[in-house]
Parts: structure tokens; C-alpha cells; sequence
């Protein structure tokens, strides 16, 4: 019975850090986080229409553990993937003017969101349009919202 006191107490202990963690967490509305969210994507959509890559990947977490899982499979990082859309699309004519529809946006948590949506690139005739779906999972990391991973595929 003795041995039993001081697992108690460090479970005690352990359970009064998490609630002060969770209370040290600021608190947002439902509705100011959907808001926060769509502005992330709108803030990305004006990056990109003005050719600036950088800039739309301003909304990506800017981490090593970063997934992106598009038609070749999965790039881990932000880097990387900062590099396969340069490389995808090397200029204004092949990025084209986006376009976000449809979006869902769904709160799994205080602190952590998924997305699902429509894209769609308006580019000139010889290069076609592009389009396709989405599921984006967000996270709010020190009070900023940005994609954690991003699974996006085309039509």
C-alpha cells in the first residue's frame, strides 16, 4: 500500500500540470477560428496570384515535420516543399490565378482544424487549367494557424 501513495501523487501531479497547460491556452471562439483559418487560405491565395511562392507558403508550418502528400507521394518539409512548387511552377503563366471553393472547415480540437475544398488554376490556353480537391489539417502554433499537412490531388 505504501508504494501505491507516491504514484498517486505523481499522477496527482501530472494531471494538475496538463489542466494548467490547458488553462495557460488561449481561448478562442469556434467562429474567430474558422475566421482565422479562411484568412490563412485567403492570405495564400493572394500570395500565389501574385507569382510569390514564398508568400503562400507563409501559411505552411515551417517545420521538418510538414507533410504534403500530392500525386508523386509524400514530401516531408517546409523547405521541400517550397522547392517541388517552384520547381512544379517556375512562372506566372504555369502558376495561374487560384481559386479556393467550396471550403469545409471543421474544428477537431481548441487548437487544431482539417479544411477540405476545391481548387482550381485559371492558366492561359496552352497550359491548361488545373483543379482537384483538398484536406488540409491546421494547427494553431504559437496563436498563428498554419497547415501541418496537406494532401492535395488533381482531376
Amino acid at each position: 500500500m505504501a508504494t501505491s501513495t507516491p504514484i498517486l501523487g505523481l499522477l496527482a501531479c501530472l494531471a494538475g500540470t496538463h489542466y494548467a497547460a490547458a488553462q495557460a491556452t488561449p481561448k478562442t471562439s469556434p467562429e474567430a477560428a474558422r475566421r482565422a483559418i479562411v484568412q490563412v487560405l485567403t492570405t495564400q491565395t493572394a500570395a500565389w496570384n501574385r507569382g510569390d511562392i514564398p508568400g503562400f507558403m507563409q501559411g505552411y508550418w515551417r517545420s521538418d515535420s510538414l507533410v504534403f502528400i500530392g500525386r508523386k507521394g509524400p514530401t516531408y518539409g517546409w523547405q521541400p516543399t517550397l522547392a517541388n512548387y517552384q520547381k512544379n511552377y517556375p512562372d506566372a503563366a504555369a502558376m495561374g490565378k487560384l481559386d479556393f471553393s467550396g471550403l469545409r472547415v471543421s474544428l477537431l480540437a481548441p487548437s487544431a482544424a482539417q479544411v477540405v475544398g476545391h481548387w482550381h488554376l485559371a492558366r492561359p490556353a496552352a497550359l491548361g487549367d488545373l483543379q482537384g480537391y483538398f484536406l488540409l489539417v491546421l494547427r494553431q502554433i504559437d496563436g498563428k494557424w498554419v497547415v501541418v499537412a496537406d494532401h492535395t490531388n488533381s482531376q
